[in-house]
C-alpha cells in the first residue's frame, strides 16, 4: 500500500533535477510526522487505508518539520509542505508542527513567534492556512489537520504542550471557517492515562494508538463522503 516515503520524495527530487516531476493522482494522501509514520505497516494511514478499503498513499516522515529551512533535508520529507506531490486527491490529511517547536530555535521554550509564524493569532494567516488553501485550490481535496494527543507526562515535547494547544486552537478556528477542512483532535479516542496506547518512549502512539486514531480518522472521512454523496 504504502510508498516509502523518504525514497519517493528523493526519487520526486531527483526527476526535478531533470524536469518538472510528474504530479499523483489518488484517493487519500497524508502527510505529516512521525505520530503518522509510526508503527510500520500499522500506522495510522494503513489503518485508514484498511478501515475504508480506499488507496492511502502516506508521505509521511518521522521528523519532519512543517518547514524546515533546509533544502536537502525537506526534499527527502523533512519538510511536511514539501511532502505534497501536487496532483488531484480526493482527501489530504496532514499534522505537523511540534517538531518546528522542538527541534527549532524555540526549543519547546518560549515559542511564541514560532507560532505565529505557523499560524498567526487572526487564525487565518501564516504558514499553515496558505498551505492548506493552496492545496485545496490546487488539487480539489477535502482536508483534514490531525491534532495531536495529551501526552502522558512521560515523554518529549512536554514543555511544548501550551504552544502546540495554542496552535491547534487556530487551526480548529481556520478549519470551522473554511469549507473544505475539517480539525479532528487525537486527543478525542487517546487517553493520556492509559498506558497501552503510548510506544515505549511514552510519545508516539502504540499500535493501539495508531490504530485508535487511524479509526476515528476513517470514521471522519467516511461521514462526511456520505454526506456529499
Amino acid at each position: 500500500m504504502r510508498i516509502f516515503a523518504i525514497i519517493g520524495c528523493l526519487l520526486a527530487f531527483l526527476a526535478g533535477c531533470a524536469g518538472q516531476a510528474p504530479k499523483e493522482r489518488g484517493d487519500i494522501l497524508v502527510l505529516g510526522d512521525s505520530i503518522m509514520a509510526w508503527n510500520g505497516s500499522n500506522a495510522i494511514p494503513d489503518v485508514i487505508e484498511r478501515t475504508l478499503n480506499r488507496q492511502v498513499i502516506s508521505r509521511a516522515v518521522s521528523g519532519a518539520q512543517f518547514d524546515n529551512a533546509s533544502r536537502l533535508a525537506g526534499a527527502v520529507g523533512f519538510d511536511i509542505q514539501r511532502q505534497y506531490p501536487g496532483g488531484s486527491w480526493n482527501w489530504i490529511v496532514l499534522d505537523g508542527g511540534a517538531n518546528d517547536l522542538g527541534f527549532g530555535d524555540c526549543g519547546c521554550g518560549n515559542c511564541t513567534a514560532a507560532v505565529d509564524r505557523l499560524i498567526a493569532a487572526d487564525a487565518a494567516s501564516g504558514l499553515i492556512p496558505s498551505f492548506i488553501t493552496r492545496m485545496r485550490a490546487e488539487s480539489g481535496a477535502q482536508v483534514i489537520w490531525m491534532g495531536y494527543y495529551a501526552g502522558n507526562g512521560k515523554g518529549s515535547f512536554k514543555g511544548c504542550r501550551d504552544d502546540l494547544v495554542r496552535m491547534e486552537a487556530r487551526i480548529a478556528r481556520f478549519a470551522a471557517a473554511t469549507p473544505g477542512v475539517q480539525f479532528i483532535d487525537s486527543e478525542d479516542v487517546i487517553d493520556p492515562a492509559d498506558p497501552t496506547v503510548f510506544a515505549s518512549d511514552n510519545t508516539h502512539p502504540s499500535v493501539k494508538g495508531s490504530a485508535l486514531i487511524g479509526t476515528y480518522l476513517a470514521q471522519a472521512i467516511a461521514k462526511r463522503s456520505q454526506s456529499a454523496d
